[in-house]
């Protein structure tokens, strides 16, 4: 059986070139991924055609600062490690976070169990430990912890760690259920000792906690699997009165407090309150957001308008995945195809409906990290890093797919295409870099650019076309002359010269 390695794009040892011989020759790097089978393949060489598409560099415009790219530690991903042999374990980390792989910069887990979990549970099951004297983190020793910490080895750079909740445990709700309902009023100051034991727990463990978001998708999930309800005025007052003066109380007042944590679509009411005055946005570091929506639309107004309402806090998408549907095993050509269905193929009320159609699973996350950092997105992460060929191990059933398959029982894994695409970003793209502005004359093209701290800059241009594009990139009076192979996704580096 044909095995993929992310290791064949010996990036430690490239030689720069120069793309044209002039005087004015700029030098860069070119790295693809391509339908045709390229996988982060460096390229050297280029053939001259006409009409090429022009992309200007503007590296005085700049725009935010970048947080990171990455995944999420679930303990569906982290039970797989744990049942793969040693070295395939060390492979999948070393892919994500070493220095040969996608070095992931940023990164999200869950407190207490969620649906990619092996079943329910909390860190304070005592119904009535109002203290929360018997908290523990028990639960995540076997699997979750040691996948942080293997990671936290292998990192050179380090990452940081956004950690979300679900729920609350039952006992602490108007339901006394794991699967919606809301946070009874007199277990806030509760919820929010939680938090803080929670980074102390982790602490202790050795890992440190960058942020959280107060809970994941408080709109809900039709009770499917664990959530809990919060409407923006709810979750603010929470944050305001309960979290962020306990959090700073404690003396941890650095830890990113993000709000929100859903789709884009209802972006606008939630910053509206969140960001209503000073003293509505005193504790709030910023927005977290998903992708569920749609399976084409970035919001891009959505975007603007929460940055816009709060431009000096983060703007972090927290959560995408191919979701509602099984891992095609082995079969590099299906994310390349447009035959992926979500959630709202099926399910979307008849308005929704048009924001559902099927699409190709590549573009789809090409175009929405190019479109959320042309719109002011500063932290873009995925949902697993790792599921089994079903796509779990989840307890509801609620099947997806992620960046690396692996077959535990026959100790077998697969990198598929959304790897490398996730790679184009984080791997180049450094926490610290600024996004600058950029002129691109063909529309059917997308492309974002980026300087990072040490001075080179990154262009990522995505062709959806089933046709070669020519490309005449400028930066300054320096000048290259590439090209992007049919249905590609490519970066450009260019060193700092």
């Amino acid at each position: 059986m044909k095995r993929l390695y992310p290791y064949s794009f010996t990036l430690l040892f490239v030689i720069m070139f120069s793309a044209c011989t002039s005087d004015n020759a700029l030098k860069i790097e070119v790295f693809e991924t391509s339908a045709s089978g390229n996988q982060l393949k460096k390229l050297t060489e280029f053939s001259s055609g006409e009409n090429a598409a022009t992309i200007k560099l503007l590296p005085n415009k700049t725009f935010q600062t970048i947080t990171g790219f990455g995944g999420s530690f679930t303990e569906a991903s982290a039970y797989l490690l744990n049942e793969l042999g040693q070295e395939n374990r060390n492979r999948i980390l070393e892919a994500y976070f070493g220095e040969s792989g996608a070095k992931y910069s940023l990164a999200r887990t869950h407190m207490n169990s969620c649906d990619f979990s092996l079943s329910h549970y909390s860190y304070a099951p005592m119904e009535g430990d109002t203290s929360l004297e018997h908290f523990s983190i028990e639960e995540d020793r076997d699997d979750l912890i040691p996948m942080i910490r293997e990671a936290m080895a292998v990192s050179k750079d380090g990452f940081k760690i956004i950690s979300s909740p679900w729920t609350a445990p039952p006992w602490m709700k108007d339901n006394n259920d794991w699967r919606g309902g809301k946070l009874l009023p007199e277990y806030y100051d509760t919820w929010a000792l939680f938090f803080s034991k929670y980074i102390d727990a982790y602490k202790a463990e050795g890992i440190d906690i960058w942020g959280f978001t107060v809970e994941n998708e408080p709109l809900g999930n039709d009770n499917n699997w664990e959530s809990m309800h919060f409407s923006p005025e709810e979750m603010t007052l929470f944050v305001q009165n309960h979290l962020g003066p306990k959090l700073e109380a404690d003396g941890k007042g650095d830890v990113k407090i993000l709000g929100y944590d859903q789709n884009r679509e209802h972006l606008k009411e939630w910053v509206d309150v969140m960001f209503k005055d000073e003293a509505s946005s005193k504790y709030f570091d910023g927005t977290a957001v998903h992708w569920y929506a749609s399976t084409y639309e970035v919001f891009p107004e959505a975007l603007q308008y929460a940055h816009n309402k709060a431009p000096d806090k983060h703007l972090i998408q927290s959560e995408a995945c191919v979701d509602a549907e099984a891992p095609k095993w082995q079969d590099d050509a299906w994310y390349w195809s447009k035959e992926a269905t979500d959630w709202g193929w099926d399910w979307a009320p008849e308005k929704d409906k048009p924001l559902h159609p099927k699409y190709v699973p590549v573009y789809r996350y090409a175009r929405d990290i190019i479109g959320c950092l042309n719109n002011w997105v500063d932290g873009w992460v995925d949902w697993n890093m790792v599921l089994d060929r079903q796509g779990g191990p989840n307890w509801f059933k609620n099947w997806c797919v992620a960046p690396v398959i692996v077959d535990p029982e026959k100790n077998e894994v697969y990198f598929t295409p959304i790897y490398y695409t996730m790679a184009h970003f984080s791997r180049y793209i450094r926490p610290g870099a600024k996004r600058i502005g950029h002129e691109l004359s063909d529309d059917k093209l997308m492309a974002t650019a980026a300087q990072n701290s040490d001075g080179s800059i990154v262009v990522v241009i995505l062709n959806q076309e089933p046709e070669a594009r020519n490309l005449a990139l400028s930066f300054g009076e320096r000048t290259a002359e590439i090209a992007i192979s049919p249905q590609a996704i490519q970066t450009i580096v260019i060193p700092n010269q």
